[in-house]
């Protein structure tokens, strides 16, 4: 038996479930995709990641069917989670690949990605990683995402070198300077780094040299959106330019990029499919129909469908104040100290002993003040043994780091209920035999 209950209590009652592929067992168990993590914290250590990619692939699904029988493409950004079951999960699902370096263009195409369903995007591609995108494949990949003019003037100039005609797009910026989400994450900004602007958009597009095709126009504003206003505005912008560039020149797709948010426990965000819907809605409007409509999840399809374990080393008093000092820390998961993100922090297992709730800052042991996963409310007579840093699917392995000569977390992969596959962390002795190699 078990009781559905809101997020913001998850931890608290005994037989549970909630919407995802967490829940509690009889036995007060946080299982992920039905598996005990007590049990994989036992057999693989901790800090460890635990990814349900059974609802990964789920979420891939539902996004796909939301856009019916109009053209599309969904290019999963890689820099969300590089994991390779991940990666050829949602490529199995029809998902392609949105990629920011060579090393991610190259592990894309490992796990069996086609050079025709990449796109790469960033803006300080080298002229390495340029060639080697023009030269994937027969036509190299989809499109190379140019983000500034001059960068557009070396992708032609590499397509020109190599004797190749380079599938290109352009990243639009439409200038929005009051988007809804956290300032380390809006791109869409006059003062930001990213995109070509708008005004120089159709420039662009009539000035195009014969070593270059243009595929599409692009955008991407921002993450962690929760509404669907702030997207639809940059849309909106997006596709006002692509019907003047589609008077110069034919184009296949128009990329609205992701952003797709997910709940962290503040409430339930539109969800991916509501954005496909409306953004639809609005090509159809604007008289691009004809056009095929690419987007670039990543966030929304693992972000939900991951934790950290991590084992309580102590708790700490001092006057009223309450620490719970676990054995993951900011180089595991730094978004709490990048973003200021708040993640939601569990206890492994429920059992009768645990005492009633108490506010607690849980902390980690790197050598920073701002190694701070923030005030949660915890049993603290006794406190838990071990705890799960919940929704850490996308962003935590991927931006993890050695500080501190931590080294990275170990993973773990369930599919089917089982363990499908997992990468071990180091053990200290590994790291520093191979600090203390470097120059022998």
């Amino acid at each position: 038996m078990s009781a559905a209950i809101s997020s913001r209590n998850f931890w608290y009652t005994g037989l549970m479930t909630q919407p995802g592929s967490l829940a509690r067992n009889e036995r007060g168990e946080l299982c992920l995709g039905g598996v005990p993590l007590r049990n994989l914290a036992e057999t693989y250590g901790t800090p460890t990641y635990v990814y349900d990619v059974d609802a990964m692939v789920r979420e891939a699904r539902a996004l796909r069917e939301a856009f019916g029988e109009h053209p599309h493409a969904i290019a999963y950004a890689v820099k969300a989670n590089s994991a390779g079951p991940i990666v050829r999960a949602l490529h199995a699902e029809g998902c392609g690949a949105d990629v920011v370096s060579g090393g991610e263009l190259r592990l894309a195409l490992r796990c069996g990605v086609s050079p025709d369903d990449i796109v790469m995007s960033g803006v300080g591609k080298t002229d390495d990683e340029i060639d080697f995108a023009l030269t994937r494949g027969t036509h190299g990949i989809l499109a190379v995402q140019a983000e500034s003019r001059e960068e557009l003037a070396r992708i032609a100039a590499r397509a020109h070198a190599l004797g190749r005609v380079g599938r290109v797009s352009l990243r639009v910026n439409p200038g929005l300077d009051d988007i809804d989400t956290h300032a380390h994450i809006q791109t869409g900004h006059d003062e930001a780094k990213f995109g070509i602007a708008k005004d120089e958009v159709l420039d662009c597009v009539r000035e195009l040299p014969p070593s270059l095709e243009l595929q599409g126009l692009g955008g991407h504003v921002g993450s962690q959106f929760t509404t669907t206003g702030d997207y639809l505005r940059a849309a909106a912008v997006l596709f006002e330019l692509a019907r003047g560039a589609s008077a110069l020149r034919p184009l296949r797709f128009v990329d609205t990029g992701g952003g797709f948010g997910i709940d962290y426990g503040s409430g339930c965000p539109a969800s991916p499919a509501d954005f496909v819907r409306e953004t639809l809605a609005l090509l159809r409007s604007s008289g691009l129909g004809a056009l095929a409509l690419h987007v670039e999840p990543g966030r929304s399809l693992v972000g939900a469908h991951g934790v950290v374990l991590a084992k309580v080393i102590q708790q700490k008093r001092v006057a009223h104040r309450s620490w719970l000092m676990i054995d993951a820390g900011m180089n595991d998961l730094v978004r709490p100290a990048l973003y200021q993100a708040r993640h939601r922090i569990v206890p492994l297992t429920l059992t009768e002993g645990l005492g009633a709730k108490a506010s607690v800052r849980v902390v980690g042991p790197v050598c920073e003040s701002s190694d701070d996963f923030g005030t949660h409310e915890l049993p603290l007579s006794p406190p838990p043994d071990a705890v799960a840093i919940l929704d850490a699917g996308a962003y935590g392995y991927t931006m993890a780091s050695e500080y501190n000569g931590r080294g990275l977390a170990a993973e773990v992969f369930l599919q089917g209920g089982a363990v499908v596959a997992h990468k071990a962390r180091p053990s200290a002795d590994a790291w520093a035999e191979e600090r203390a190699a470097v120059g022998r």
